[in-house]
């Protein structure tokens, strides 16, 4: 069975497409093979900036001969019907076979398809897979139509087994395929023959190539350690950026330089971005002081000089930028000192959205609800507004301008610089937290405070002007917003009704903006500009004229202000039941099903997400219980029948039960439980003690089960059914008040 290498040779790929595009080789020449009749062993794809490498093993010599039946038109149907068949199967009329059956005389055709080369399935495949290939962003040159990321100059194609190897013949634009490549474009640059992957990898080696990105970033790493640790030094840890650099290199030669002693004192952080998204260059810091004070490069080939006219280059290009960074620095710095307000002024001329405002009113409206929110989470109201107006006001600042990475983190710098508390200049840099599902949720009373204001102002005022999420859209991260809520409220344990504060956002965001406009127009109505006169046809109107018709305007449109305060409850009912999804897929990660959690929903409170969620988890773990399973089967089985009866006889069940009418051990048995599990669920549920209210309920599992085994509920004798009737509304009742077990699934 022989092995398949492909190699495409081209100019340099970009780092951040290699990974991706090493993935879709292989998953188009394998899908394409396998398609075709071709099976294999294993395949592994390994990529450089200037090649993209598939390796095959054990792939099947030729595809398998195919023997198919197929059924085709009755016989005696009209010609062109029996032609398009016989095209279709590649056969002629006297190659089919009548056969009858249930239908009377069918054609049928037998279809023998003998098996191909392997080299000739791997040089369409390939083919099809060059010209179709997947790029994010891709290119032409020259005269021709060929497309690739960048201009592809060689195709590398062998199928080699215990004989030798043979090259796969194909053209693709006028480039024939091979069994040569190249080296090091510097170190290596003729080109050389192969015979196999392992004979490939080796030469290439030799050439100056390391052919694994896994390789390449490991060297680059321990390298990178051993000359820190040189030093009494350490590396800053920064995967993504390791990624990348082996991403940059073929032979990675790795170099640590000296940054200025005039830009030590900057902060660690921006040093950090400043080399990382300029330079591609790694931090490394003192781990006594925390300052960052060295560099490491990756250079792309040995020099006789080991690297110094390297450094001495990067080290000169590395001072310009820092000296970028130092000037923003300061001169924000100076700011800070003297009146951040300059800054939060600044925002009143950038838009946030051109429907939702500028940022400046967007801080407003933050700082607004901060201030309602602080006594709930427990922070100092003054100070959680004086937070939530300072906490963006570093995005005017011009090192922000320069690095938006910086945002937050800088404003904690500024903040502390005007003299601020630390708790406040924490929130600049902590109120965009949580990004994600993995990122910290900030504890500080104020961070929390400011964070959840933040984001539900993001949240209601997109659900206000009706843009949300459709399907896998989420342009403005509302999705991600409201995991952030819900991490944000429930591992600080808060407690809030959420629709009492959604309703007061979106009316911020929704009606009081249109009454803010109205009293815009109402303002001055008899002295009315000549714009706004003109603009309703006015002009030359008595100012008596002019009174009357804005008045008569103003009762039209204090009318639609109904319309508005409905349709703005509305919005916010929709925005808690994307809460509630949202919430379902959180707890979806601990194991709760979506059933248990719509059985919660269901329960008054539901706008309480902590009190839902606390409840949730505690159905969750009776129901995993032999005991709630059964209670659950129980209650669903009292509930049918109740239902039935009821609907049947026009009457609702629910005017209590009496034991005196009990004829059954098993019947009086189920009263007094049902009384203790009432007593006691009502006490649970008033201290909120949710695993103490389902304990109590699924104790009522043994006397529903009883009652049942023992007792015909829907009896002839009239008194007996409609007492039983009503003893099954009781234990729908009293299993209700803990949560809608009719939403349970099974």
């Amino acid at each position: 069975m022989p092995d398949l290498l492909i190699e495409l040779f081209s100019e340099e790929i970009p780092a951040r497409m290699q990974t991706r595009a090493g993935e879709d080789l292989k998953k188009r020449i394998t899908d394409g093979l396998v398609e075709a009749g071709l099976t294999y062993a294993g395949a592994a794809s390994l990529t450089t900036p200037r090649r993209l490498t598939l390796a095959v093993e054990g792939l099947l010599a030729e595809s398998p001969s195919i023997r198919e039946e197929r059924k085709g038109p009755k016989v005696g149907a009209p010609d062109k019907a029996i032609e398009g068949f016989l095209r279709g199967a590649g056969l002629t009329r006297d190659q089919l076979e009548e056969r009858e059956t249930p239908k009377g005389a069918v054609y049928f055709a037998m279809i023998e398809k003998p098996g191909r080369p392997a080299a000739d399935i791997v040089a369409d495949v390939l083919e099809a897979t060059i010209r179709n290939f997947p790029w994010p962003k891709s290119m032409r040159w020259g005269s021709g139509p060929m497309r690739w990321v960048r201009p592809l100059h060689s195709i590398l194609c062998l199928l080699s087994d215990e004989a030798g190897a043979q090259v796969v013949p194909l053209e693709v634009e006028g480039i024939k395929s091979g069994d040569t490549t190249e080296g090091h474009r510097f170190m290596a640059p003729n080109r050389f023959s192969v015979t196999s992957f392992e004979d490939y990898a080796a030469k290439l080696k030799r050439a100056f190539v390391v052919l694994s990105p896994e390789e390449r970033a490991e060297h680059i790493w321990n390298d990178a350690q051993n000359m820190a640790f040189a030093a009494g030094l350490e590396v800053v840890d920064d995967k993504g950026l390791l990624a990348e650099v082996a991403g940059l290199v073929e032979w990675p030669v790795v170099l640590m330089g000296q940054i200025d002693e005039e830009f030590l004192e900057l902060p660690p952080e921006v040093l950090q971005t400043s080399m990382k998204e300029h330079q591609k260059f790694f931090s490394v810091k003192n781990p006594k002081t925390g300052r960052i004070e060295r560099f490491i490069t990756v250079a792309n080939r040995e020099t006789a000089d080991n690297g110094a006219t390297i450094l001495a280059g990067n080290q000169k290009v590395l001072s310009a930028r820092l000296a970028d960074a130092k000037f923003f620095w300061e001169n924000d710095l100076r700011v800070a000192k003297s009146d951040m307000t300059q800054w939060t002024r600044a925002l009143e001329n950038v838009t946030f959205h051109n429907k939702l405002g500028t940022q400046a009113e967007r801080i407003d409206r933050i700082a607004a609800l901060a201030r309602e929110l602080a006594p709930v989470v427990g922070a100092d109201a003054d100070q959680a507004e004086k937070a939530a107006r300072l906490a963006k006001a570093d995005l005017s600042s011009e090192m922000v301008y320069e690095f938006p990475e910086l945002q937050g983190l800088m404003g904690r710098y500024y903040i502390e610089a005007a003299g601020e508390d630390a708790a406040v200049a924490a929130v600049a840099q902590e109120h965009y937290s949580p990004l994600g599902p993995s990122d910290d949720v900030p504890t500080a009373p104020l961070s929390v405070t400011v964070a959840l204001a933040d984001k539900l102002d993001t949240l209601t005022g997109f659900w206000a002007i009706d843009e949300k999420p459709t399907g896998s859209k989420d342009p403005f991260a509302l999705r991600r917003a409201a995991l952030g809520v819900i991490r944000l409220v429930l591992e600080n344990n808060l407690r809030f009704g959420f629709l009492s504060t959604a309703w007061k956002c979106v009316k911020k965001c929704g009606t009081d903006r249109e009454l803010e406009h109205l009293e815009k127009i109402f303002r001055n109505q008899i002295q009315a500009d000549a714009d706004t006169l003109k603009r309703f046809g006015l002009e030359g109107l008595p100012k008596e004229g002019v009174k009357d018709f804005f008045a008569d305007l103003q009762s039209n449109l204090q009318e639609n202000l109904k319309e508005w305060i409905v349709r703005d409850h509305a919005t916010t009912r929709d925005l808690l039941s994307f809460f509630h999804d949202r919430l379902k897929t959180f707890l979806r990660d601990e194991g709760i099903r979506h059933d248990i959690i719509d059985a919660c929903i269901a329960m008054e409170g539901n706008d309480d997400l902590n009190l839902l969620v606390k409840r949730a988890r505690a159905l969750n773990a009776v129901i995993a219980t032999e005991d709630g399973e059964n209670l659950v089967q129980g209650f669903k089985r009292a509930n049918n029948i109740l239902s039935q009866a009821e609907e049947k006889d026009g009457v609702e069940y629910s005017y209590g039960a009496d034991v005196k009418f009990a004829e059954t051990d098993s019947e009086k048995a189920l009263f007094a439980a049902l009384d203790q599990a009432q007593a006691q669920i009502g006490t649970a549920l008033a201290s909120e003690d949710f695993p103490a209210a389902m304990t109590a309920m699924s104790a009522l599992r043994g006397p529903v089960d009883a009652f049942f085994e023992d007792v015909q509920v829907n009896t002839d004798n009239d008194i007996l059914r409609r007492n039983r009737l009503n003893l099954l509304s009781q234990i729908r009742k009293v299993c209700s008040s803990v949560a809608d077990l009719t939403r349970i699934e099974g």
